[in-house]
């Protein structure tokens, strides 16, 4: 029996990478939206609470925006890094355990191939083939007996900047009626209505993109935006009459 395993998987591999690459990019942006919305609302929130001008409130959150995006933006790029070397660690573990034990990494693709029920004939064919091709047998390894797909080299900046972005934006939401009224109760007011509109719709979207149910899951992240700045004003307000 003729096995061929050797055909061009270009086009299939171009797909898979740009979907992983939008879904990574989605994620990327999730993560940094939703503490982008959150943590400058709750901290514009507390502050009003506490303070008598407008400025102070913009001054902070401001701050806590810069600072929150390279923070999230650091994290996402060491996330990624890790990634990286991981997958280049066991890819060379792979290559060596290749060329020093030759016949165990054999039987660990017949192994693969017995999970799927195949004959015993089926394995060693397909293990003899593998073989003659070390590349292939490496990567054959990685994504199966590993479930490892290699990540984008790019893949640690492009999350940092997403992330990091996407924290910007979010967090820009809930401070913008603060430059635009005169006190920051009446900041909060406005604030806290256009952030529990986005806080829905992005729970939304977040929930269709997940497969949750989007009314709840939007009604949920919602949610819990308001009581994260609602606990944040009650504290300042107790600290500040304490």
């Amino acid at each position: 029996m003729d096995i061929h395993l050797h055909h061009d998987h270009h086009d299939d591999h171009h797909h898979n990478e740009e979907h992983l690459e939008n879904s990574d990019f989605i994620t990327d942006i999730v993560i940094g939206m939703s503490d982008g919305l959150t943590v400058p609302f709750a901290l514009a929130a507390g502050l009003s609470g506490a303070v008598a001008s407008n400025a102070i409130v913009t001054t902070a959150g401001l701050a806590e925006i810069i600072a929150g995006s390279i923070a999230m933006g650091l994290g996402g790029y060491l996330a990624g890094r890790t990634e990286l070397d991981h997958y280049q660690a066991e890819l060379r573990r792979e290559e060596e355990e290749v060329e020093r034990v030759p016949e165990r990494e054999k039987q660990e693709v017949r192994d693969v191939f017995a999970a799927y029920g195949l004959s015993k004939h089926l394995q060693d064919e397909i293990a003899n083939e593998l073989a003659k091709d070390k590349k292939q047998w490496v990567a054959f390894m990685m994504r199966y007996e590993l479930g490892l797909s290699e990540p984008n080299p790019r893949r640690a900046t492009h999350s940092a900047l997403t992330i990091g972005i996407s924290y910007i934006v979010g967090g820009i939401i809930p401070l913008l009626p603060y430059f635009f009224t005169n006190t920051p109760t009446e900041g909060l007011y406005y604030s806290t209505i256009i952030t529990l509109i986005c806080l829905f719709v992005f729970g939304w979207f977040k929930s269709k993109m997940t497969g949750q149910p989007p009314f709840s899951g939007a009604l949920k992240v919602m949610i819990i935006g308001a009581l994260a700045a609602g606990a944040a004003f009650a504290i300042a307000q107790a600290i500040g009459h304490g």
